[in-house]
């Protein structure tokens, strides 16, 4: 999928992730938040605070610099989460969306102290690498610095009993992404109830990477 020409795409296509998320139950009410990068600037936007995500319009987005972390336009609240968003872009310059959800057998599975164990070769593909962080308040500088960090190797961070944060080079990526972790995690599940928490996909069958991963 071709790159958004201005903010307006950009605002459609984080208005149909926003209500896709919350018809397959991934978030719930004014859980959840999606941003994107504006094309051709130093700025992001991201869904203000209190929106529910299958609810959205374009006026509920909030543009902030990407250096700053100043409100610019838009929206004159952001989410809470805003700090999540705005340290991993300055650390993982590369990725275009970050989507941050509350897939309820993602944390299940971390809860019960398992790992998600990508099962098949779409989800080994666009997932590689799963971190994970442990619980830090909502909103605080801890959450956000810890996924960001943890982002540095990885597009897929489950956040101890809270949710998702994946990104992406598109809006598409980074939405396939946690719904490729919530499959992963799904089958996970299944594998732990049957008794084979370490059933994974073949690892002499993981596709080679090239560079650092398929952003």
């Amino acid at each position: 999928m071709r790159e958004p020409r201005d903010r307006r795409e950009v605002y459609d296509r984080l208005i149909e992730v926003g209500t896709d998320a919350a018809r397959r139950g991934l978030v719930s009410a004014s859980g959840g938040n999606l941003s994107a990068r504006i094309p051709g600037g130093e700025t992001f936007v991201v869904t203000g605070t209190g929106t529910w995500l299958d609810h959205l319009e374009p006026d509920d987005f909030c543009e902030i610099d990407l250096t700053t972390g100043v409100v610019v336009g838009g929206n004159p609240a952001p989410s809470s989460e805003f700090k999540l968003h705005l340290r991993t872009y300055q650390v993982r310059l590369d990725i275009r969306s970050i989507v941050h959800l509350h897939p309820q057998t993602a944390v299940l599975v971390d809860a019960l102290g398992y790992e998600i164990r990508p099962l098949t070769l779409d989800q080994v593909s666009y997932l590689r690498k799963i971190n994970r962080i442990d619980f830090f308040p909502n909103a605080s500088d801890e959450l956000a610095d810890a996924a960001a960090e943890a982002s540095r190797d990885s597009n897929a961070i489950v956040m101890a009993n809270h949710g998702c944060s994946c990104l992406g080079d598109s809006v598409p990526m980074a939405y396939r992404r946690a719904l490729n972790l919530e499959d992963a995690a799904q089958a996970s599940y299944r594998a732990i109830l049957a008794g084979q928490p370490g059933l994974c996909f073949p690892p002499q069958h993981v596709p080679p990477l090239h560079g650092f991963a398929v952003v």
